[in-house]
Order: structure tokens, then C-alpha cells, then sequence
């Protein structure tokens, strides 16, 4: 009898072991696929990600290629619809895939276009002081890096709630530059929310400063035959803007969009409202007679198109930037010269891929609990046909 008990103690405690071994192993698996779906993914999806090339290489023509970041409606959630634990989620996974891209991918400016926050159009003085700082946080950037910022409709709310109290707030905090040109390149940043035409306060000082940038784009291509208009002041560079805005400009619907962060099918065919879905037809026309960009970059839709407006105008809808609106982000990534540009889009990490990896390790966890629990029992049974042997 004591033989068996001796020998009971001895398996008992390499049970005890192996199965502390095991538990040791199912923790590291743990962290592991932690590690994976919470950092390390970003890393090896946006690796794939690389700069277009320009149809004229740079070095060819003497000019510098600008690399440049667009994204959009990042929609950092408030306090008055963010849930705590979304918000957490959400913001971990923008910080994470702005930082990691910025690390990799090393663009000179970045653009985010419009509605940088959700609730901005109703936030107390506050609650719009912590939504900033979290947005410093998760967008922080080195010094040789730019941050340009446009206004969206959630930052001042739709022309119906915008005030001059909350542009001004805005502005304190973003800049409230219109015109910005860098290494001959020239992008017109207009707030689309105060193109509503109808004369109010804003609005008119919005057409009017686009109406003067207009005038200096005009007298930088007239460089040898500047008319007294111009003065004598520093031309801007001679080239065709780049445009960027918050809402596209008019477009019927979603129709004649493609592509996997397209809107989904169901949706596409549904008309666009003016001034609410997409610019006016008249703002839109005015924006392009003045300003004649050779490209337009919007957001707002929270998913994907490409519209040829008159005289051959390529407009970009560039999606959301936040797995809140698509299970794909992505954003735009993009070499320009004074004359030349190359866009190519670089996609984030799924939400689907991240939530089917942590359910196929919960399922194995589960599995790998029940046989941990099911070897007590059959090491019980064993020993008692082993004493009933004996």
C-alpha cells in the first residue's frame, strides 16, 4: 500500500508539472497573439505600403518630389456618444497605425481632411480642451514633419450650426491657413461647410478669401505678363493647386464608384443631397473656375471614388481613417512635383482579420481548458484500475 501511495504522489506531482508547463505555454501563446494584433500587424501591413513613382522622375527635371499623407474623418469620439471602451479601441488603433506609418513610410506633410472630431459641433470648452489633447496625442509628429488640418461639418457642425465661436476655436488650434505652398507646390485648404451661397457672415469671408488666393494662382501663371493687379508682391509658385476640402465636390451619387472601399452596393445608387452629401453645383463651379486645380482630395463619404470633373479634373474621395466607419481603412499616399503627381492607397489592417485571429486562439484556449480539466479525472480513473489490478 505505501508502494502505491508513493507512486501516486510521484505522478501526482508530474501532473502538477506538466500541467504548470502547459498554463506557461498558454500564456505566452496569449501575449503572442497580443503582441501580433495589436502592434506588430500594423507594421507588417503597412510595410507593404511604398511610394509612387511620378511619370517624370524628380531628379530628370530638377524639381523635388514632396511625399504627403492624406487621410481623413478620423472622428475621435466625444463624450457625450463615445462609450469609454470604443473610444480606448478606436484611438489605440489610429495612434498605432498613424505612428507605425509614419515611422515606415516617412512623408514630409500630412493632410487630414476634415472631421477631425465627432462631436466638435456641440463640445463645451471643456470637452473640446480633452478631445484636442487626445488628438496631440495620437497624432503626434516629428518637427521636419508637417500636420495640416481642413474643417469638416463634425468639427463646426453643418452651415445650420456653424458659428464664428466654434471656427475661431478651430482655427486657435489648427491654423487657419488656406494657402500653403511647399517645394513649388502649391494646396488651396478651403472650409467646404462655409460654401453654402447664401451670403451669411462666414460664408462671405470664405468666397472672398478664396476669390483673393485665386487672384495670386492667376498672377503666378502670368508671371511674365503680370498685369498691375498683381503689385509687386512674392509670386506663389507656378503651378496648379492641389485642392483639399472636407466635402466632395457635387457628384449625383456614389453610382459610378469601384473598388473594395467603395460604398457598399446597396448604397452607391442613393442621390446625393447638396450641402449635405457633396458641395452645391454652383460652389463646386466656382471652385474650379477660380482655383483650376489639377487635383481635388475630399472626404466626408467615409469611403472610396473617383470622379473627372470638367476639363479633366481628378477628384479623390479618400475613406475613413477609423475602423468605427470601415472594417478597411486606408489613406493616400502621394509624391508630387510642381507639374506631376502619383497616388497610390495603402490599406490598414482589417478589423475582420484582427477579430478572427482572437477567436481562433479563444477557441483553442477553450479547447486546451476543457483537456485540463478532463486530466484530473482521468488520472483518477487510471489509478483505480491500477488498485483494482492489485
Amino acid at each position: 500500500m505505501a508502494v502505491i501511495r508513493l507512486g501516486f504522489g510521484r505522478q501526482h506531482l508530474g501532473l502538477l508539472k506538466r500541467r504548470s508547463f502547459l498554463v506557461s505555454k498558454l500564456i505566452a501563446v496569449v501575449f503572442a497573439v497580443l503582441l501580433f494584433c495589436e502592434y506588430l500587424i500594423y507594421y507588417l501591413v503597412i510595410f507593404r505600403c511604398d511610394w509612387p513613382e511620378v511619370k517624370t522622375p524628380a531628379h530628370n527635371s530638377g524639381q523635388e518630389t514632396l511625399k504627403v499623407m492624406f487621410l481623413a474623418d478620423t472622428h475621435l469620439l466625444g463624450e457625450v456618444r463615445g462609450h469609454w471602451l470604443d473610444k480606448l479601441r478606436r484611438e489605440w488603433q489610429m495612434e498605432r497605425a498613424f505612428q507605425t506609418a509614419l515611422w515606415l513610410l516617412q512623408p514630409k506633410v500630412v493632410f487630414i481632411l476634415g472631421d477631425i472630431f465627432d462631436e466638435g459641433k456641440w463640445s463645451s470648452p471643456q470637452a473640446w480642451a480633452d478631445d484636442v489633447e487626445r488628438f496631440q496625442k495620437i497624432f503626434r509628429h516629428p518637427r521636419q514633419v508637417l500636420l495640416k488640418v481642413v474643417v469638416g461639418n463634425h468639427d463646426i457642425g453643418f452651415h445650420y450650426q456653424m458659428s464664428t465661436y466654434k471656427v475661431k476655436r478651430f482655427e486657435k488650434v489648427f491654423n487657419a491657413e488656406r494657402l500653403f505652398s511647399w517645394k513649388g507646390i502649391n494646396f488651396v485648404m478651403v472650409n467646404s461647410v462655409a460654401l453654402e451661397g447664401d451670403g451669411c457672415n462666414i460664408c462671405s469671408e470664405a468666397e472672398a478669401e478664396l476669390i483673393e488666393i485665386s487672384r495670386k494662382l492667376n498672377c503666378s501663371r502670368e508671371q511674365e505678363h503680370r498685369s498691375s493687379l498683381c503689385g509687386h508682391e512674392q509670386p506663389l509658385p507656378a503651378s496648379a493647386p492641389v485642392l483639399l476640402q472636407h466635402f466632395p465636390l457635387y457628384r449625383r451619387s456614389d453610382a459610378n464608384c469601384s473598388g473594395v472601399d467603395a460604398a457598399p452596393l446597396e448604397e452607391r445608387g442613393i442621390p446625393f443631397k447638396e450641402r449635405y452629401d457633396a458641395l452645391s453645383r454652383e460652389a463646386s463651379q466656382k471652385l474650379l473656375w477660380w482655383l483650376r486645380p489639377r487635383l481635388v482630395l475630399s472626404g466626408h463619404t467615409h469611403s472610396a471614388c473617383e470622379v473627372l470633373h470638367g476639363m479633366g479634373t481628378l477628384e479623390i474621395s479618400v475613406p475613413s481613417f477609423s475602423w468605427r466607419n470601415r472594417n478597411n481603412p486606408s489613406f493616400i499616399m502621394g509624391s508630387l512635383t510642381p507639374t506631376e503627381y502619383a497616388l497610390v492607397k495603402c490599406f490598414l489592417p482589417c478589423e475582420n482579420t484582427v477579430l478572427a485571429t482572437y477567436c481562433v486562439t479563444a477557441g483553442f484556449l477553450v479547447l486546451v481548458h476543457f483537456k485540463l480539466l478532463a486530466s484530473p479525472f482521468l488520472f483518477g480513473w487510471n489509478l483505480l484500475r491500477k488498485l483494482k489490478t492489485t
